[in-house]
């Protein structure tokens, strides 16, 4: 979640009954799904809204909040399939396709998403509510052909909850989280359900490995609701940190059936005094009753204080601002640092290198979506432009709290935080590198059909890492080639897809190599949209005697789910087969068992059932002579042990 600077402090649930005659009603399947979602409990809504989705004449508003539900859950590929079945729909607004569009690139697919984003240009003519994101999108594209040489590390203190914004002190470094489970003190945040952001300190190692995490002392955690981010002193000793105000003056507003309590931020200067306790003292210029100050970072010769704040004055949303010591210790009359470096969009979490380098947070240029990581240099009111730090810094979602711990000639090191996809928790904690290999691994390509051996020009090629997070991506060029420079002992995974194509992957691996050297690859995209055509599905498997969809299998299927989600005209029969083994009645039954499970698996991802047909055949088609008695090895059962795609219209 994104930690904005105004939090919504959850009071009640107003539940709208009245009467014994609506208590008594029996509230149907939409009934119950609806009252999920409004409790965000998005997963047991969302086998509601799947199972209402299933029917000849959906309702739109149940595919849009079952699209929603997977986009919360931050199932980002079957958002993006009900969205595709949303935008198509009749009736849809407008507003669907910049959810869409959100969710494209959420799925790293800018050059969908901004078709999505001309769309809605196109419909409402407010053409400058997207342009930054369309700006963003042809910047992530480059981005991701070409990723600069960080390495991130997805750190062992990350929890299933929120972890965030890193600041080390010697050995040690403070950081904001969620505590798992209730804690004594600890309150409950309604709007997530879990408890209060606590400050915690962990032991730093050589390597910036964070570990043996705890709850920092109860000086510094002394409030009741929200604590951290936390800045430093050189030393130590002074701490400034954000917290939620935690008095009655806020405003309470409404939002449907919810009433809430609207806490400002405010910043707490700490000083260590003898025997380790911690005063806490209010910096001059919060004002809880009209804005927000908080996320506070101080120059290299902690002269000035830099913090972010919607305080009037700025250039809109929240902006950096500044105060300079003055020469009794106090700090001065705050001043906004400037239009170069705020937008009017967001700016948060500002951090100062050891060189006096500006890192921060905005959503209000273009960026690869959420909020981007910039950096800019001077000082005070004065800077340069701001330069985004690419791809893999930055991501999808939102990357903040970028801060160095090293910064030399052999190159960069540091932390920042994410709730990009793949992490362990909501927000996580990523230590990284920045530094020149010392050898040069290639990987060359090329896209091909499958039945011609022609080459593909603009083919999507993605390269993923072991733990299918994504390395880079790029399009082959009018030669069919491809390229990509890999890591040493890493494992590897390359995935070429095409319009009207079913696409292809393969494996590769660098482990083992020690000098520089250069690997190939040939990936045969088949054509799939003739109407008659069959083609298998490898590496379909079931266990055995039973139908049930397993995860490698759903996997596979997932490439078909992408398939028929691009080509909403595709109609298909989905065939299961087996070999002779058993009675022929018996495997009929079971195959179609199976190809009856694989097709409900297609329509809980996404695809509407009347664009499928369920067939199983059993052991009537085989591909060898291996009938009834007929004795054959393992292999050559396994043959006939197939699932198969027909392509009915297009």
């Amino acid at each position: 979640m994104r930690y904005q600077l105004q939090q919504l402090f959850f009071l009640a649930a107003l539940l709208c009954m009245s009467g014994v005659a609506v208590s008594q009603e029996q509230p149907s399947l939409r009934d119950r799904a609806d009252e999920l979602y409004r409790k965000y409990e998005y997963a047991n809504a969302a086998a509601l809204y799947t199972r209402l989705a299933d029917s000849r004449r959906p309702r739109l508003l149940d595919l849009e909040r079952l699209a929603d539900c997977y986009a919360q859950m931050k199932d980002y590929e079957a958002a993006e399939n009900w969205y595709a079945r949303v935008v198509a729909m009749e009736g849809s607004e407008a507003e669907n396709l910049l959810r869409y569009g959100e969710v494209l690139k959420m799925n790293t697919k800018y050059a969908e998403a901004k078709k999505q984003l001309e769309a809605y240009a196109a419909k409402t003519g407010d053409r400058s509510r997207v342009s930054v994101q369309l700006a963003g999108c042809d910047s992530a594209l480059v981005w991701m052909a070409a990723p600069t040489v960080h390495r991130l590390r997805n750190e062992g203190v990350n929890t299933s909850l929120s972890e965030f914004s890193v600041f080390p002190v010697g050995d040690k470094a403070y950081y904001a989280g969620e505590p798992d489970g209730q804690m004594r003190g600890v309150g409950t945040y309604g709007w997530t359900g879990n408890s209060f952001l606590r400050v915690y300190t962990a032991d730093r190692g050589a390597d910036n490995g964070l570990s043996d995490a705890v709850i920092a002392v109860e000086d510094i955690n002394n409030t009741p609701y929200h604590m951290g981010p936390v800045a430093a002193s050189a030393d130590g000793t002074t701490l400034y940190v954000t917290r939620t105000y935690p008095g009655k003056k806020g405003a309470v507003t409404r939002e449907e059936r919810q009433k809430y309590r609207t806490h400002k931020l405010e910043l707490y200067i700490y000083t260590q005094g003898e025997g380790g306790s911690w005063k806490a003292t209010p910096f001059p210029y919060n004002n809880v009753e009209e804005y927000s100050v908080g996320h506070a970072a101080l120059s290299v010769d902690g002269g000035i204080l830099y913090f972010v704040s919607d305080m009037p004055g700025g250039q809109g949303g929240t902006d950096i601002w500044y105060s300079e010591r003055q020469g009794d210790g106090s700090w001065g009359t705050p001043v906004n640092a400037g239009a170069t470096v705020n937008s009017a969009g967001d700016e948060l979490f500002p951090n100062v290198g050891p060189d006096g380098t500006l890192y921060y947070s905005s959503d209000g240029f273009a960026g690869m979506g959420g909020l981007d990581i910039f950096r800019s240099t001077g000082s005070r009111a004065g800077w340069t432009r701001p330069v985004n730090l690419r791809f893999p810094v930055n991501s999808p979602g939102d990357d903040f709290a970028y801060i160095t711990t090293y910064e030399g000639e052999e190159g960069l090191a540091g932390y920042l935080s994410s709730n990009r996809k793949g992490g362990r928790g909501s927000d996580d904690i990523y230590s990284f590198t920045f530094e020149k290999p010392k050898i040069i691994i290639i990987l060359k390509g090329t896209a091909s059909d499958k039945n011609t051996n022609d080459r593909l020009a603009d083919v999507s090629v993605t390269l993923y890492d072991g733990m299918r997070e994504i390395v880079a991506r790029k399009r082959t060029d009018g030669s069919g080639t491809f390229e990509f420079v890999l890591d040493r002992d890493k494992s590897y995974t390359v995935l070429g897809q095409k319009e009207k194509y079913h696409g292809d992957s393969a494996k590769v691996t660098t482990v083992g190599i020690t000098e520089s050297d250069t690997l190939e690859v040939t990936l045969l995209l088949e054509p799939v949209f003739e109407v008659g055509k069959t083609f298998e599905l490898e590496n379909i498997y079931y266990d055995f005697d039973k139908h049930n969809i397993r995860p490698d299998a759903a996997a596979v299927l997932d490439e078909l789910v992408r398939t028929l989600r691009d080509n909403p005209t595709l109609r298909i029969e989905l065939s299961s087969h087996t070999d002779s083994r058993g009675s022929d009645a018996y495997n009929l039954a079971l195959s179609q068992r199976r190809a009856q499970s694989a097709v409900d698996y297609l329509v809980s991802r996404g695809i509407a059932r009347d664009r499928m047909v369920a067939r199983g055949y059993g052991e009537t088609r085989l591909v060898n002579d291996c009938g009834n008695g007929v004795p054959c090895t393992r292999e050559q059962h396994q043959a006939n042990r197939r699932t198969e795609v027909t392509v009915l219209a297009y």
